[in-house]
């Protein structure tokens, strides 16, 4: 590979000192990087992105080039990432692979989501991570009501719910007590939060599995109050009776793996570190 694109955390590179040491390390060595706040800033002949932050920077990054399916390289500037493999003390080792084509790309599945009022589509977006439904404003609970592939599941009240990819199991859907899943799998993992039953458990599902969950009439008849959000980012509120369809997308995100680490080994320090 020889034309790289940059995209930068400014707020973990807020001098954009490690952004430029990563141009010019490249330029040296006759390869084109060029910083990119865009996917119509990049050349047409961009073959990979490498991303400078963490891995919320690196979500953002996977929607920017998802419709040319380039390859991204995480470096983390700040604690360990799980999207994010490199760290600033091994990137410019990670350079010189990169440029010697000395790597493996792994494809992480991704979600395709839909919210529906009144049968029509008031929404969509796609997400790396998790697709979740969250409460805003009052502290009331919301009503969910849960389906798969057109059956229905079960209900429960909760703060919010999480739809998760298994990369995004390491996630929002860890913290709220889902379980860690390889990111190899082709799964979906619907995790409740804060859900007021003793007998709400994440549970999951087949990549192939479509998932509904529906806001029941009663609890959120205020549109601010509740909230669906993409990897953390995009916003869109909703209401009672609005419909979260949620199923495998047709684009992945391809990441570009140097180390020798396993998700195993990562997990583990990442683990003695908390």
């Amino acid at each position: 590979m020889k034309n790289f694109a940059v995209v930068r955390n400014p707020l973990k590179d807020r001098s954009n000192k490690m952004t430029a040491r990563v141009i010019d390390y490249m330029a040296d060595r006759g390869a084109r990087c060029a910083l990119v706040t865009d996917a119509s800033d990049m050349e047409d002949d961009t073959e990979a992105v490498i991303v400078l932050g963490g891995d919320g920077t690196l979500l953002r990054a996977s929607k920017m080039v998802v419709e040319r399916q380039l390859p991204l390289l995480g470096i983390n500037l700040g604690t360990l990432g799980y999207l994010a493999e490199v760290d600033k003390s091994s990137m410019f080792s990670a350079m010189d692979r990169l440029l010697a084509d000395d790597f493996i790309i792994e494809p992480r599945m991704m979600l395709d989501a839909v919210i529906m009022r009144d049968g029509r589509v008031i929404a969509e977006d796609l997400a790396l991570n998790d697709v979740v439904v969250i409460r805003h404003g009052p502290l009331r609970v919301i009503d969910f009501m849960n389906y798969v592939n057109g059956s229905y599941l079960n209900s429960y009240s909760a703060d919010g719910i999480i739809i998760a990819t298994a990369t995004g199991s390491t996630g929002y859907s860890l913290s709220a007590g889902g379980p860690i899943v390889s990111p190899k799998a082709e799964a979906i993992l619907l995790t409740p939060v804060a859900a007021h039953t003793l007998n709400a458990r994440s549970v999951i599902f087949g990549g192939e599995d479509e998932i509904c969950v529906e806001i029941s009439h009663s609890h959120v008849p205020d549109p601010t109050e509740a909230a669906v959000s993409f990897d953390g980012g995009n916003e869109i509120q909703v209401t009672d009776g609005d419909r979260v369809i949620v199923r495998r997308s047709s684009k992945r995100t391809n990441l570009i793996k140097l180390s020798d680490r396993s998700f195993l080994e990562v997990l583990r320090q990442k683990m003695a570190v908390s």
